[in-house]
């Protein structure tokens, strides 16, 4: 199967998925500041690999990671549903923590900046 196929199928389900964990799920382990980053699906179109990013503390995460594997079943029926595909890939989710990272390392620049600002008076 060709790339811009797989790329396309991964943009989908990362549409649907998101979708139905803010719409359709009715968790309470779920966060609601949980979002679908990024999605990878296989060539063989038999698992997706779906990246979530949940701001908020270290039990929120977890919580949301095992409110998504438990819901698993019911998220995949809703994508065959909502896509047309032979084969309905089983979402396997993974925490991303792009997110968080880019803003402790946005956090420490505008430090580091502040810093320069007031120990450089020469300008």
């Amino acid at each position: 199967m060709n790339n811009k196929r797989i790329n396309r199928i991964s943009e989908e389900v990362k549409k649907t998925t998101s979708y139905i964990i803010s719409n359709d799920l009715k968790d309470p382990r779920i966060s609601p500041m949980t979002s679908v980053t990024h999605v990878e699906v296989t060539r063989d179109l038999r698992y997706a690999k779906v990246y979530i990013s949940v701001l908020g503390k270290e039990k929120d995460k977890e919580d949301t990671i095992k409110g998504l594997k438990s819901a698993k079943g019911f998220i995949r029926k809703e994508i065959g549903n909502k896509i047309n595909l032979r084969y309905v890939p089983e979402p396997v989710f993974q925490l991303d923590e792009s997110i968080e990272h880019g803003i402790y390392m946005s956090k420490l620049i505008d430090k580091v900046n502040k810093k320069d600002k007031r120990g450089n008076t020469d300008e």
